[in-house]
């Protein structure tokens, strides 16, 4: 039995018939779907996405990726995406995992590897689709095994969570990775600002103040808040705010106006307007289809997977 099947196994025995589930081994989410899914906006947090049976697309801004068994999907920064499930069946499911990265082990790996991170002019995408490797999945089974072994968690899982993050360095796109963890760096730099965003991103946006926290010119700063994000800071914000709007109204069954102010709108109507034109559908009739259409595991897909 090869990797795949063993990890096929794995997401059957502990993830349900359709949905996402974070796992006792805490950096490991499983994803389960019998069919396609809605279109569903997420904010993914730096990570490393393998599908293991299916396909999947997700979007960044404008930009389409496209992926599936055979290659690997990683988030170096938060971005808000929005992702659904393209091929799936009742015999043949959708199958997939994502285990959080850590920039403290990145960092610690990262300085005693050879790795061309490129020079301080350039800003990188943070987000990539990629040729994964047989050594990178063996590593995610030894990971996903220790369900079925929880004494050894303690143990075992820096061990081998520290294994699969060297494993991703020496992908083909490893230094993309590599990128968040140096000292310095505009990825490392442009991070601090989208963090500074997501903790005041229901207060006015001052981008003079993200271009301080970065240490960059104002207009540096747009530049590579673009290259790495795909979207202006506003936009970023924007799509922080409506995705936000639109888990608490699946989660906690708010009204429109009441997810508004809660994510920093004054208007109501200037937020429905922005949802539509995000979503393609008004808040509530947007969050009533989901709900006709197995509200728990379509919400669950804004785990990243």
């Amino acid at each position: 039995m090869d990797s795949y099947q063993k990890l096929c196994g794995l997401i059957d025995k502990y993830c349900e018939e359709n949905g996402a589930v974070r796992t006792v081994v805490e950096p490991v989410w499983m994803f389960r779907s019998t069919g396609p899914t809605l279109k569903v906006p997420t904010i993914y947090k730096p990570c490393l996405c393998l599908i293991i049976s299916g396909a999947k697309e997700v979007t960044l801004g404008d930009e389409l990726y496209r992926y599936e068994p055979g290659q690997l999907l990683a988030a170096s920064v938060d971005l808000p995406l929005v992702g659904h499930v393209t091929l799936a069946a009742e015999d043949a499911p959708y199958r997939s995992l994502s285990l959080d990265l850590n920039a403290k082990i990145l960092g610690e790996l990262v300085a005693n590897m050879d790795i061309r991170i490129g020079t301080d002019g350039e800003s990188t995408r943070g987000l990539f689709v990629e040729k994964t490797t047989e050594s990178l999945i063996d590593s995610v089974l030894r990971v996903v095994e220790l369900l079925d072994r929880p004494d050894d968690v303690p143990v075992m899982l820096p061990l081998l969570m520290r294994e699969v993050h060297y494993r991703l360095l020496c992908t083909g796109k490893g230094a993309m990775i590599a990128g968040l963890a140096i000292g310095g760096s505009n990825m490392q730099r442009i991070s601090a600002a989208l963090q500074l965003i997501k903790d005041n991103f229901d207060k006015p946006l001052k981008v003079e103040e993200l271009a301080n926290r970065a240490n960059m010119s104002p207009s540096s700063f747009h530049h590579h808040f673009k290259r790495v994000t795909a979207m202006s800071p506003l936009q970023y914000q924007k799509r922080l705010r409506l995705t936000t709007a639109r888990q608490i109204m699946l989660a906690e069954m708010k009204d429109a106006a009441s997810a508004a102010y809660a994510v920093g709108y004054e208007s109501a109507s200037q937020f429905s307007r922005e949802y539509a034109r995000m979503f393609g559908a008004p808040p509530m009739r947007d969050v009533m289809a989901i709900l006709g259409q197995g509200g728990a595991s379509q919400s669950a897909d804004m785990a990243p997977h």
